[in-house]
């Protein structure tokens, strides 16, 4: 409801000052230009989607990864964590270049940025689901002198499973944003370069419907997270 009445102002602001669609166009010329360019936009959104998809499932096993890794000791925590919470301090948009330089302008360079993107709020919400284990059963899985990989599988990734949704919901936010960060730099195809294209040519309201398009396809991730969430902590 609230949405829909900032776009109605929106609509109103627009066309009771005369503001010109170079500078800030309606949402109506907005939504037209979305309908003109629709089939030309789709396989634009096509790569981002399969470029980000890819850069998630990458981040997720790596931040899972991470995680056990953190979890399997004191001393593996305490040599990691510094680095893992150094290495968020390098500007990734800074990285693009390079990666585009040694994997080359092909989906792969994208897919590397959006993992970088998504990696460190996974790794960081799963190591904190494993250290907040209740430690009453984790003497009950001791005392039946369970092993490390039968504690993890039964206890501590079931346990840890909200903090992970938690973790992925931020990442996925951040993903189509890696995607277009990457395209930006350099490719061929892709809702960054789209919009990088729309911008040259002064095309202002394609450039705000590619915006639109991103957070669309931003909120239907998040709420496929969601969904995901819900099927899996409830049968678990």
């Amino acid at each position: 409801m609230l949405f829909a009445a900032l776009i109605a102002l929106w609509e109103v602001f627009v066309n009771t000052t005369h503001m010109s669609n170079q500078i800030l166009p309606s949402p109506t010329a907005i939504f037209a230009a979305f309908i003109r360019n629709w089939d030309i936009m789709l396989p634009h959104i096509q790569q981002t989607l399969t470029e980000t998809l890819l850069g998630i499932i990458i981040a997720v096993f790596l931040g899972v990864f991470t995680a056990t890794l953190l979890d399997s000791s004191t001393w593996v925590r305490r040599a990691l964590y510094p680095l893992l919470i150094t290495s968020q301090t390098i500007p990734i948009i800074a990285l693009a270049p390079l990666l585009l330089i040694w994997l080359g302008f092909d989906i792969w360079s994208k897919v590397v940025v959006v993992a970088l993107f998504c990696f460190f709020p996974i790794a960081i919400a799963v190591a904190d689901g494993f250290a907040r284990v209740d430690p009453d059963l984790l003497i009950l899985f001791k005392s039946m002198n369970a092993s490390y990989l039968a504690t993890m599988r039964h206890l501590k990734f079931p346990s840890s499973l909200p903090a992970f949704f938690s973790g992925l919901k931020i990442a996925v936010t951040y993903s189509i944003t890696g995607a277009m960060v990457g395209e930006y730099v350099g490719a061929e195809k892709g809702l960054g370069i789209f919009i990088q294209t729309s911008a040259n040519a002064y095309a202002i309201p394609l450039v705000f419907s590619t915006i639109f398009v991103t957070a669309i396809l931003s909120l239907l991730l998040f709420a496929i997270v969601m969904l995901l969430e819900r099927f899996f902590i409830r049968y678990e």
